[in-house]
């Protein structure tokens, strides 16, 4: 915005003199518009958009999601009874458009009910663990003192310990595993990274001047961590919880390899893998691809997605 010369008269009575015009900053003219007509999630969303490897990442993600949702409707397989006359079939042989495994299912169809499990897992896990992360550490980092000293000890304590030793021994004690077992097992590994960047957001955003006057009003510390603290810190929040969709499906992977994941007839894309790696040297390399696959393009989508969520919810860039 633009203001006029003013006349005033001069101190030694000469007559009115002017005052230059005064510009406001070039970036104030620009932020103020965008804001007013688009909004800050409009710009977000273009901001994701821009990213163009955000954008392939939720096409991969979608397309998977109907693979293994939608696909079985379409593409009818029997993924429970075993017919050995039908196995090692080689792709595109008799049917079997993804050839058949050792025991004679189609894999195609088993690659649809494994990425079931697997994204399933994966979702819920990334869930419950960033909903009790993020509880976890707005409520450390706003109590401060001695309770957010215990309480983040309690998260070094368990991180100290090797995540692929603490999955191993969940999944052994909490046997027989099953989809909720897995669920669980993933979530209590899970919640540690989200605590600890919400508590650091947390220590931030307490000393926020709305946060201080709700403190003096006499807020409630739920109303003010709820309604307050944990909205502002959504977007550390959303980033990180793409980036634990991807880990808890490699974590889902990496116990099923291992030989701890849910038991036959079901499956998921890394029982599949630690399967087919058994007769890779035979030759049937068309039981480890289709799931090794499977597995890095999915992961890598959602790393995609994270990435530009990161961009989109950065604040520079929604003011730019």
């Amino acid at each position: 915005m633009t203001i006029g010369p003013v006349p005033q008269e001069s101190a030694l009575g000469i007559g009115p003199i002017s005052v230059a015009p005064v510009d406001a900053p070039a970036e104030i003219q620009d932020i103020v518009p965008a804001y007013e007509t688009r909004g800050v999630w409009r710009l977000a969303l273009e901001v994701f958009l821009e990213h163009r490897l955000a954008v392939i990442g939720v096409g991969i993600v979608v397309f998977m999601v109907l693979f293994c949702f939608v696909g079985p409707l379409i593409y009818v397989t029997d993924q429970t009874t075993t017919n050995l006359n039908n196995q090692f079939f080689r792709p595109a042989v008799s049917g079997h458009i993804l050839g058949s495994d050792q025991l004679g299912f189609d894999l195609m169809g088993r690659l649809m009910v494994g990425g079931q499990t697997s994204i399933e897992v994966g979702l819920a896990a990334a869930l419950i663990a960033t909903t009790f992360g993020v509880l976890y550490g707005a409520i450390s980092g706003f109590a401060g003192g001695f309770i957010d000293t215990v309480m983040m000890r309690i998260v070094d304590a368990v991180l100290a310990v090797p995540g692929l030793f603490l999955l191993l021994f969940l999944a052994v004690a909490l046997a027989p595993v099953t989809i909720w077992v897995l669920i669980l097992v993933v979530a209590i590994v899970a919640w540690l990274i989200p605590a600890r960047l919400v508590r650091a957001e947390t220590l931030t955003l307490r000393t926020r001047e709305y946060v201080q006057a709700v403190t003096m009003m006499g807020g409630r510390g739920s109303r003010i961590v709820l309604r307050h603290i944990v909205p502002n810190a959504i977007g550390t929040i959303v980033v990180n919880a793409t980036f634990q969709v991807a880990d808890a499906i490699l974590l889902v992977a990496a116990l099923s390899f291992l030989g701890l994941g849910i038991s036959p007839p079901a499956t998921n894309w890394g029982a599949m893998l630690s399967d087919g790696v058994e007769y890779y040297a035979d030759g049937y390399w068309w039981l480890v691809y289709p799931a090794g696959i499977a597995i890095v393009i999915t992961v890598v989508a959602f790393n995609f997605i994270g990435d530009g969520l990161r961009d989109a919810l950065e604040v520079r860039l929604q003011k730019r």
